[in-house]
């Protein structure tokens, strides 16, 4: 069984591409538009609408199965990939990557990926091709064996079929409070993500921003339904640091204090800091984490920026330099290589949250809640797009319909 053509259709992401160092240094925003010049390479402003490239592949039977590639929202920043460009992902793919997919065999999945993500003139082809391709390569196998995703995830990589339903994580975007209440009353496992990526979401000291985590805690009783209790989970995009300075004792000892303000909720802290490259990150986070786990804290780190391959991944577990991985699946690559850092992350004892971007879409959002399911992953993403009910809607009845299935199985 053969691939007989490979598709390609033009697309669009379900957010946008903001630049993060322009946001960073103080743009302010206009209704929806953030004003000002851009800075990082290729941002023609500050927000700019997310694209997307589907890939097809036509199978033997004439069965379409589909991929989508896309960069994260914050293209450029940390260490990761550079903004989407539709027309160069769209030519290296019709002339590099085509021709390998039509010599493959669809039904093996890892050796499809591996043949067809081969180098290209010495270096890795754009994490965004691999990760639309692996999507495609993933339902190609799902098709011919006539199982789900997740079975053929579990199949190569020799795990047991799933029976454990896995939490979805929503992020609220910049409408805080409605979306909150709406994460309320669907039950979110863990909620908001808050988008505290400004001096004024975060305030003098970080007054703003702890007002606003016990705000979400005393609104969870207030509106919740009895014995409702989310996990709470902040990225503060690297204020901690940016506020109070980037010595580890006095990081810890912020996010103790925010901790003490919502005492019986487990508090996940992303992105504390950003220490400028990835081994300064890993070497201050690990000290960070020591410092909470002496305390007994119930306090969570969770490592997003300059850690975003398969091998940083790695480096991070191995030094425990986090609680929680965020492995963010576009800027990992192929979807396989999501797998293995789930797999690494248990292995190492490490939290692994499958997470990606809001700038995702339907079908890539669906492939990553097979990936979460079989490799048994701690939470995952409610994805694509800002508004919680569409990406908690595709999230959870993705996975809610691969259970059925695994169940009649």
């Amino acid at each position: 069984m053969q691939i007989k053509d490979v598709l390609l259709a033009l697309g669009n992401g379900a957010f946008f591409y903001d630049d993060q160092a322009a946001i960073r240094a103080g743009a302010s925003q206009d209704g929806f538009v953030y004003v000002g010049e851009p800075v990082t390479p290729d941002f023609a402003s500050i927000r700019v609408p997310a694209s997307s490239l589907s890939v097809g592949l036509v199978l033997a039977d004439n069965a379409v199965v589909w991929g989508d590639m896309m960069s994260v929202q914050y293209s450029g920043a940390g260490g990761r990939d550079p903004l989407f460009d539709t027309a160069q992902i769209s030519d290296l793919t019709s002339r590099v990557v085509a021709p390998r997919l039509l010599d493959v065999d669809p039904s093996c999945y890892l050796a499809a990926c591996a043949k067809v993500f081969e180098p290209f003139q010495h270096s890795r082809l754009p994490l965004a091709i691999e990760y639309g391709v692996s999507q495609a390569l993933l339902r190609a196998a799902a098709h011919l064996h006539r199982a789900t995703m997740a079975e053929i995830l579990c199949s190569e990589f020799n795990l047991p079929l799933p029976t454990r339903r896995v939490p979805i994580y929503c992020q609220s975007g910049d409408a805080r409070e409605i979306n909150v209440d709406k994460m309320i009353l669907r039950a979110v496992d863990v909620l908001p993500h808050g988008l505290i990526n400004s001096r004024q979401k975060f305030g003098v000291n970080g007054h703003t921003f702890m007002a606003f985590v016990k705000w979400v805690a005393t609104r969870t009783s207030e509106i919740g339904r009895p014995g409702y209790h989310p996990v709470l989970h902040f990225d503060v995009y690297g204020w901690i640091g940016l506020e109070i300075g980037l010595e580890p004792q006095r990081i810890a000892d912020f996010v103790c204090k925010v901790a003490d303000t919502v005492p019986g909720f487990t508090l996940n802290i992303e992105c504390p800091a950003d220490f400028g490259s990835t081994e300064a990150q890993i070497n201050n986070y690990a000290r960070i984490v020591s410092i909470l786990d002496d305390r007994g804290s119930s306090a969570r780190i969770v490592v997003d920026e300059r850690c975003n391959t398969l091998e940083d991944i790695r480096l991070y577990a191995e030094a425990k330099a986090a609680h929680l991985v965020q492995i963010k699946t576009p800027d990992v690559g192929s979807i396989a290589d999501t797998a293995r850092a789930v797999l690494i992350c248990k292995e190492k004892q490490v939290g692994a949250y499958v997470g990606g971007s809001c700038t995702e879409t339907d079908l890539s959002a669906q492939a990553s809640v097979h990936v979460s399911v079989a490799t048994q992953a701690d939470m995952m993403l409610a994805k694509p797009g800002m508004g919680v009910d569409e990406g908690f809607s595709i999230v959870g009845n993705e996975q809610n319909r691969l259970f059925a299935t695994l169940n009649r199985r």
